[in-house]
């Protein structure tokens, strides 16, 4: 696939009257191009290792939207943290939509990435959103149900009660209007935080940028286990590929093949002998982003 060169813009745009924050990755092209809608996963801002997936679709011809949630990185909303998965579906929305009117744009092939949480995300946008072109999601938690599992096998149904007790008590102040609770999104074995598996904090550490902040709000641990995008797969019609870590400890993989095969469209699958936060770095990186270049050349630049 052909480089070229690209410029990066600040921009934003509305969810529900409050400012998200983006950055659209513009190709030195002519003619109008597709659009891939990224975000990060649980608790990631656009700067958490997303970055050079971004360089290298524009540098490939394609336009990128790369926007932060509301609560979380550049984007406003209040309170700090807060972390809903209906309030980042909305995101994804509106972040779709913006980018269809983006100068430059060919809103007929508009696609998603997703990586994580977010991989998740991709399937349930793409189900009900029939003008999607293609989908990616890499190491995508398919499954919250799965996950939960995933965490009481390496933590204990200790720490998952744990979980669950200081989410209700978010949720109840939350109703009242009160400050959150919020837990660490990452720790080491044994230690308490949403993702304590062997690799989360050596793994994601390295990929934060400085003032990433490792907390969110603990009322997510009450409908994890009921979010399963798994559960809407067959009614993605548009391409997908699906990216694998065989090794993953907290969004596991059989839940990703069980989405791959239900799919109900074109699927392209690639599995990697990795860990979770592996293929964003290095070499792991370098053959995943790889892979994604060519699903796009196939599936948007044809």
């Amino acid at each position: 696939m052909t480089e070229t060169a690209f410029n990066r813009d600040d921009v934003a745009f509305a969810s529900h009257g409050v400012t998200c924050r983006a950055w659209h990755y513009r190709p030195a092209v002519t003619e109008p191009a597709p659009v891939i809608v990224m975000a990060h996963g649980l608790a990631g801002t656009r700067d958490a290792g997303l970055e050079p997936y971004a360089e290298r679709f524009a540098a490939a011809g394609l336009n990128v939207l790369l926007f932060d949630y509301r609560h979380f990185g550049a984007s406003d909303g209040e309170p700090r943290q807060l972390l809903q998965v209906g309030r980042q579906l909305d995101d994804w929305r509106a972040a779709i939509a913006f980018a269809r009117s983006l100068a430059g744009v060919d809103g007929e092939r508009v696609a998603l990435w997703g990586s994580s949480f977010s991989g998740g995300h991709v399937i349930s946008l793409a189900a009900e959103d029939a003008g999607i072109a293609a989908i990616a999601a890499q190491g995508p938690m398919m499954d919250g149900l799965a996950a939960t599992l995933a965490m009481a096998r390496y933590a204990g149904i200790g720490h998952v009660a744990r979980l669950a007790g200081n989410g209700l008590v978010d949720q109840l102040r939350g109703l009242a209007g009160r400050a959150p609770v919020t837990v660490p999104v990452i720790a080491a074995p044994g230690e308490f935080a949403a993702m304590s598996s062997h690799d989360a904090l050596s793994g994601y550490s390295a990929i934060t940028p400085d003032n990433w902040r490792n907390e969110m709000t603990a009322r997510m641990a009450l409908t994890l286990a009921a979010y399963r995008p798994v559960t809407r797969a067959r009614r993605v019609r548009c391409p997908a590929l699906i990216q694998i870590c065989t090794r993953d400890s907290v969004a596991p993989a059989e839940a990703a093949r069980r989405t791959a095969a239900r799919l109900g469209g074109p699927v392209t699958t690639h599995e990697y002998d990795i860990g979770h936060f592996d293929i964003y770095v290095g070499a792991d990186f370098e053959r995943a982003v790889a892979d994604q270049l060519t699903f796009w050349r196939t599936t948007l630049l044809t």
